[in-house]
């Protein structure tokens, strides 16, 4: 076997089907940064939507923690790498979600992977929205539970699969990720106890809402990141502790791999408080006009632009750049066939000024449907 042909092959079929992705270098802190060397652009494709990576607490957190435990852990949480941090975090994690407790990962895919390989045991039945993340999918994948994919949103679907399911899970981005558009939160719970379904939510891009309820009889995982609207890096499960004793013994994303450094921590835990004080609160109503300039009653801070052909998502992607806004074309294999489109993301750093500068280069770009 030739892997060097068999690898140059497969590169060529992406070239031939236009999808040859490579990665680009944003020398930036906060949204203004220059691309690949070029000119200075206005980044809309960044998840940091509070603009906390560039925050003086946080950036003060991360250091502190620097300072006092170094820059790594040295080994998994189960065989001494934890510090003190990480327990703080978690405590204050599991107070912010209304869980008894809540355990942290490398990231929101590794805690997806955990949770459902965890909960996904022979016997069980899976029930996936079709427009969920790539981390629920590869999750449901490393899951010895069947797995039946409901049509998106379809609470009666999902309804009559868990009917027949002796043991149901139900799994849902609580936003998703390429539409922006919102779970129906109230009536998946009602159907999860209607069946006793474990819910369990990936509220990543939740910055907006919604959220769920926190005082009723349902059992519920609450999955998230660090790296999104917390402006750090690490992923975390909160629930009830016997779900996260059941995931420190079980889960191994969370049993073999290096614990968080404890800068990431530090930042986390700092960008925690800023979020829950008053200050935290104005952030997230000024990204909320923001979403409202762009897209009068879209529900997230992730605003598709649908475009429908991939050559001209590209192409739109570009022309954006030439204007001094970095917005990527999301295409195949992320959406469905004739489904490409602009995604922009926004964020509290942005200023006034760059979003209508945004709207104005968004209007020479024909067709489009922004919000869609």
């Amino acid at each position: 076997m030739d892997w060097s042909a068999w690898s140059t092959a497969r590169l060529e079929e992406i070239r031939r089907a236009g999808r040859m992705r490579r990665t680009r270098s944003l020398d930036a802190a906060g949204p203004i940064g220059r691309l690949d060397d070029g000119p200075p652009v206005v980044s809309f494709a960044s998840n940091d939507y509070l603009g906390l990576t560039q925050h003086p607490h946080v950036v003060a957190g991360a250091r502190r923690a620097l300072e006092t435990w170094g820059a790594g852990s040295g080994s998994a949480r189960l065989i001494v790498g934890s510090r003190p941090i990480h327990g703080a975090l978690e405590d204050a994690i599991a107070d912010w979600k209304n869980k008894d407790a809540a355990l942290l990962f490398p990231n929101g895919y590794a805690a997806n992977l955990g949770v459902l390989s965890t909960f996904g045991t022979a016997g069980t039945l899976i029930c996936s929205d079709e427009l969920n993340h790539a981390s629920i999918v590869d999750g449901c994948r490393m899951a010895r539970a069947a797995v039946a994919v409901y049509p998106h949103r379809d609470v009666d679907a999902l309804d009559a699969l868990l009917s027949r399911a002796e043991r149901g899970v139900v799994v849902t981005d609580s936003v998703f990720s390429m539409d922006g558009d919102v779970a129906p939160l109230a009536d998946l719970a009602e159907v999860c106890r209607k069946h006793n379904a474990l819910l369990v939510l990936d509220e990543a891009h939740a910055v907006l809402g919604p959220h769920p309820e926190v005082a009723d009889d349902l059992d519920r995982i609450r999955v998230g990141t660090l790296s999104k609207f917390l402006g750090a890096m690490g992923g975390f499960v909160a629930a009830d502790r016997t779900f996260i004793d059941l995931l420190t013994n079980k889960a191994r994303p969370f049993i073999f791999t290096t614990a968080a450094s404890p800068a990431d921590c530090g930042a986390a835990r700092a960008a925690l408080e800023v979020l829950r004080s008053e200050e935290g609160g104005a952030l997230v109503a000024r990204l909320a006009a923001h979403v409202e300039r762009v897209a009068p009653g879209h529900p997230s801070p992730i605003v598709p632009v649908l475009i429908g052909d991939e050559a001209a998502a590209v192409r739109a992607s570009e022309h954006l750049v030439r204007k001094g806004f970095l917005v990527p074309a999301i295409r195949p294999p992320s959406v469905p066939p004739g489904t490409s489109r602009l995604r922009v993301t926004l964020s509290a750093a942005h200023t006034d000024e760059q979003v209508e500068g945004l709207l104005a280069a968004l209007q020479e770009i024909e067709p489009l449907s922004i919000g869609a």
